[in-house]
């Protein structure tokens, strides 16, 4: 439970970062960041394996590209589901933001996990 917290902490100081990048994405303040961590990992747990299992063959074909497409329907899924939390040009900011938020939590997350190994 606490490295779901922690995820989810690391999520929102990453959208907070995103949004001051030309992505087309916007978050309110810190609040709306922390809630969309939170729904970012909840969707990620229960509505992403299903995604996942039912594009199989689109991500086989294309040799796991597919997957940035599943991220950015998560990603604009939270926007929808969180107030104050836009995507401004639709898919593509969604896509976009997916694949930065990607890339900075996993960045983020493997900075903590060599301060604090307890966490991985």
């Amino acid at each position: 439970m606490v490295t779901f917290f922690v995820v989810a902490i690391v999520t929102a100081v990453s959208l907070a970062i995103i949004a001051q990048l030309p992505l087309g994405i916007e978050v309110d303040n810190w609040e709306k960041a922390l809630i969309s961590g939170i729904v970012f990992g909840i969707l990620n747990a229960l509505i992403k394996p299903i995604l996942v299992w039912l594009t199989l063959p689109f991500t086989i074909v294309t040799l796991g590209a597919f997957l940035a497409i599943v991220n950015a329907i998560i990603f604009g899924l939270a926007a929808w589901l969180v107030h104050g939390f836009r995507l401004r040009w639709g898919f593509i900011s969604a896509l976009l933001g997916a694949i930065v938020l990607s890339a900075m939590n996993t960045f983020l997350l493997s900075l903590l996990s060599r301060i604090f190994p307890g966490l991985s």
